[in-house]
């Protein structure tokens, strides 16, 4: 099973959700750099794969392609 990485809530330490989904990555440095100061843990294996959402589906980075490439990106 692939390793998957999500974001932690910095106050209620809770996994964040989309639509109650867990939002995950399969890469923790990208995860880090494009979501630039928050806590990124494992996702708890306990957690079924159908109630994950992957980064790349949120409407947000539609637009984004996938690997990223940081020279698409403004810094």
């Amino acid at each position: 099973m692939t390793i998957r990485w999500a974001i932690e809530g910095p106050r209620s330490r809770d996994l964040l959700t989309h639509g109650g989904r867990v939002i995950v990555h399969g890469n923790r440095r990208e995860l880090e750099w494009i979501i630039a100061g928050a806590r990124i843990v494992q996702c708890p294996r306990s957690i079924p794969p159908e109630q994950t959402i992957g980064l790349r589906w949120l409407p947000q980075f539609e637009g984004v392609t996938w690997p990223l490439r940081r020279e698409e990106w403004r810094t």
